[in-house]
């Protein structure tokens, strides 16, 4: 019996669903600064257009000092994470230090990877602990 083929989503499927992810993701920055998002020049924050270079969420001026991490998405099966975080470092500028959003049909909520001396320091300064990275 032949076996049948996985039909791939289109490219523009694909996009779409990156460009969702940006969206959502430039949304809950949007809220938890307590900033709009959106295209219009006096957004601080921008879920940047499909096909440019850098981050895909442009923080500006305030935005960027309180959420100070260059900001990856990524929507798909098969999310090479490896390459994905050395796409976010490379895309620091600026930044402290990088975040990535994934989400997969496998699970139903998108996931956060980023560098862990970070996640410990904001965990710490939350607490008003002391932390010594490495």
């Amino acid at each position: 019996m032949p076996t049948k083929k996985k039909k791939r989503i289109s490219v523009a499927s694909a996009k779409a669903k990156g460009r969702n992810l940006q969206n959502w993701v430039a949304k809950k920055i949007s809220i938890l600064l307590d900033e709009p998002c959106g295209h219009e020049d006096h957004h601080l924050i921008e879920p940047r257009p499909m096909g440019q270079a850098g981050t895909d969420i442009i923080l500006r001026g305030q935005a960027a000092l309180d959420f100070p991490y260059a900001v990856e998405c990524k929507s798909g099966q098969n999310i090479g994470w490896q390459a994905t975080v050395r796409q976010a470092r490379a895309n620091l500028g600026e930044y402290k230090t990088w975040m990535v959003f994934m989400k997969t049909k496998e699970f139903q909520r998108p996931v956060v990877m980023m560098d862990a001396v970070e996640f410990f320091e904001i965990y710490y300064e939350k607490h008003q602990r002391n932390f010594v990275g490495e």
